[in-house]
């Protein structure tokens, strides 16, 4: 049975390089916690806030964090592999080189973030919010975005290869030298109304 830990505060703990395997944390609040460097495996965030909170170079592997909020949090560095973020909230956050592989970031919410330069590679992210996002020179494939909120993005040189575009406007986001596959060119195509022959 995983360690269970319920609803409590933890306040300027240091927690830098800490190990949590199969912890379980419902209804927590972090704030000003030191996680740089720290791995988490199997551990599950169940509502959770965290609020200026370093995850610095952290390692996530088959970790859940569903609707939990992150505010002004910092993710330099730090890598997702198979985790499950549904329903979670990120505002205010440095989240840049971040590295996402796989997983479910079903109805994130991820409104104007800086994503410049991030790795993002079969993960689900259905009807996530990317309104505004920055993900410029982005790398966003095998990416599932069905009804993602994608108005106003900006995709230029973001290598979008096999990802699921069916959502994307392309007359409201800025698009210039993303990359596309040949499947994808036609999806784009058809949402600008050609009909292909």
């Amino acid at each position: 049975m995983p360690e269970l830990t319920e609803d409590r505060t933890f306040r300027h703990d240091d927690w830098y390089a800490e190990e949590l395997v199969d912890r379980h944390f419902v209804g927590c609040e972090f704030f000003h916690v030191d996680l740089t460097e720290a791995v988490t495996r199997g551990a599950v965030f169940t509502g959770c806030t965290f609020g200026n909170v370093l995850f610095n170079a952290s390692r996530h592997v088959d970790s859940a964090f569903t609707r939990c909020t992150f505010k002004r949090c910092n993710l330099f560095e730090a890598e997702f592999t198979g985790c499950k973020l549904v329903g979670s909230t990120f505002a205010q956050c440095d989240l840049r080189p971040l590295t996402v592989a796989g997983g479910d970031w079903s109805f994130v919410a991820l409104p104007g973030a800086d994503l410049r330069g991030v790795r993002l590679t079969d993960v689900r992210m259905r009807e996530v919010d990317l309104t505004g996002v920055n993900l410029t020179g982005a790398t966003v494939t095998g990416v599932d975005l069905s009804g993602a909120q994608l108005h106003g993005a900006r995709l230029g040189g973001a290598d979008l290869r096999g990802s699921d575009l069916s959502a994307l406007d392309p007359t409201v986001v800025e698009r210039t030298g993303a990359i596309v596959d040949p499947e994808q060119a036609l999806v784009i195509a058809r949402a600008l109304g050609f009909e292909i022959g």
